[in-house]
């Protein structure tokens, strides 16, 4: 698959801090293309040698279609899936859905491996991915931890810092826009019926008195 020319930055930035610092964080909106990038990233990282890699989601839908857009990209490189129907490590990249290896009995099968992706990285500081984090350091102190996400900051504040110590890149909408690669947004706002009743609602400043 041949990337966009912003794309192939993305994928070269992030390998550089993989290879240079040990982890990074990098940001795509939707529409970048997140899952073709960080898939050429790890097949780049794992073609040719022994190294194993994990890629996580949260959904069984997504672990589903990142190993099907995987394969579709490099399908030379085999693959498993780790979640709760399958649970196999033969692949060299290995799909796996959080909540089901974050459990202790099923991170003690977990092989050595070389490098974690985490896909919507945002979910990172949560308690099931650290475990998995803490699993893979344990077993393998050089793995490389890679995060993507459209979303970096967290609705509770709590920083990604614990888990990503820089940001490798960052692709704007704007940026996507102006290239050509993305319509530009338009915003509609309709009336759900409650246009009215919202005008007796008191205000702190510009914001709905949440009392």
């Amino acid at each position: 698959m041949l990337l966009r020319p912003r794309q192939k930055s993305f994928v070269d930035r992030s390998t550089t801090a993989l290879n240079n610092i040990g982890n990074t964080l990098s940001v795509a909106p939707t529409g970048a293309g997140k899952t073709v990038m960080f898939c050429s990233i790890v097949g780049n990282f794992v073609a040719g040698n022994d190294r194993k890699a994990v890629i996580l989601a949260h959904r069984d839908e997504l672990t589903d279609q990142n190993c099907a857009l995987f394969q579709s990209i490099k399908p030379s490189i085999p693959t498993s899936i780790f979640d709760a129907k399958t649970k196999a490590w033969d692949g060299q990249v290995t799909f796996a859905m959080v909540q089901t290896l974050s459990r202790e009995q099923n991170l003690e099968t977990m092989p050595a491996i070389d490098l974690l992706v985490i896909d919507e990285a945002h979910h990172a500081v949560a308690d099931t991915y650290q475990r998995i984090i803490d699993r893979a350091r344990e077993l393998n102190s050089d793995c490389r931890i890679f995060g993507v996400t459209a979303t970096p900051s967290r609705s509770d504040h709590r920083g990604l810092g614990r888990v990503f110590s820089n940001a490798a890149d960052k692709i704007t909408v704007g940026e996507l826009v102006g290239s050509g690669n993305l319509v530009p947004p338009h915003t509609f706002v309709m009336d759900v019926g409650v246009t009215t009743d919202l005008t007796s609602v008191k205000k702190l400043g510009n914001e709905f008195d949440m009392e």
